[in-house]
């Protein structure tokens, strides 16, 4: 089975769409399908709404999400209260979203619920910790529409991205796309650990990395303003540590300064293909300090707009251009 045997192995595990539609709901029926033959503890939320019967953009039916007993769970008041399962509530946190407090529940009789969890950062992370706290082996997080940044490896361990027909109706386009986000998640850790060490815990600013590996702050705290402080990029620093947003404007700032690019993880890359391209061209990889595990890429070749890829053919081009195994969970 795709991935399933590697699961176990990371405590965290995001799934992401690159568009709505893509086969998030899919794949996490498939992975709790299997989870309901096995012993294994397994907890679950969403940053977003997931498990409703019909998607709230095209009216088109959407696969419902079934709870096994013994699962974890992390969701709204809201959805909590319209559960088709009994729960065991373990916890009712303090903090308020729309949809009302956050209840952490176990499944006790198999059932229906509606995901709808913590969008932030740090609800991601307590999740993980309340879940392992309770016995999970793994924690798996449901994405949200290009929520990227909720995937990043200082949240989730390991990862499996969903792609198809609803990203583009053009398959050398949609492939093109795919493979771009493929790169940048397995873009290059930063080799000397010392450096990662130092850079971790840096959440903000951008700052100068000497030739002996030093760091030094420099006084920006925004990627957005440091065109306006070009004078503290100095010679002595051939690589730039970013720890906000990359976009094209400080690809090319970096290219034309010839400054080598450090990055947190994939997930802080906003740029577009082309500026990538031309940077990466001139200077070469862009490092890492964080990694996510790329689980695998699993597709979906119906679009709700009505349009359908051929699903062999999907399959085999991007097996073709990635080092990742690649499946459509319908035909296994």
């Amino acid at each position: 089975m795709p991935f399933i045997g590697e699961i176990p192995k990371y405590k965290s595990l995001s799934i992401v769409g690159m568009a709505k539609n893509t086969g998030k709901t899919e794949c996490l029926n498939y992975i709790l399908s299997h989870y309901k033959h096995h012993g294994e503890a397994l907890a679950i939320t969403s940053i977003g709404v997931d498990g409703e019967s019909a998607d709230a953009v095209y009216q088109t039916a959407k696969p419902e999400i079934t709870f096994y007993e013994n699962m974890l769970v992390q969701t709204s008041e809201k959805h909590f209260a319209q559960r088709q399962s009994t729960c065991e509530i373990l916890d009712v946190s303090a903090q308020q979203t729309a949809l009302g407090r956050l209840i952490t529940a176990r499944i006790k009789t198999e059932g229906k619920l509606i995901l709808s969890g913590s969008s932030h950062t740090q609800g991601l992370l307590d999740f993980v910790n309340t879940m392992q706290n309770l016995g999970a082996k793994t924690c798996l997080i449901d994405g949200a529409l290009s929520r990227m940044s909720l995937a990043s490896p200082a949240i989730a361990e390991a990862m499996i991205l969903c792609t198809g027909a609803a990203l583009s109706k053009s398959l050398t386009h949609l492939v093109q796309k795919t493979k771009f986000q493929y790169d940048l998640i397995r873009l290059p850790l930063v080799e000397d650990t010392n450096l990662r060490t130092q850079l971790a815990p840096i959440e903000q600013g951008v700052w100068g990395i000497d030739a002996k590996l030093d760091v030094h702050s420099l006084g920006i705290v925004s990627p957005l303003l440091l065109t306006l402080n070009k004078h503290k990029i100095k010679k002595e620093y051939p690589y730039i540590y970013v720890a906000g947003v990359v976009n094209d404007a400080l690809l090319e700032f970096l290219r034309l300064q010839k400054k080598h690019l450090i990055i947190p993880d994939f997930s802080k890359v906003f740029a577009s293909p082309l500026a990538w391209q031309m940077y990466s061209k001139s200077m070469g990889e862009v490092r890492v300090v964080r990694q996510t595990k790329l689980l695998g890429i699993c597709i979906n070749p119906w679009s709700p707009e009505g349009y359908i890829l051929d699903s062999i053919e999907l399959r085999k081009v991007l097996s073709d251009c990635l080092e990742v195994g690649v499946w459509d969970l319908r035909f296994q």
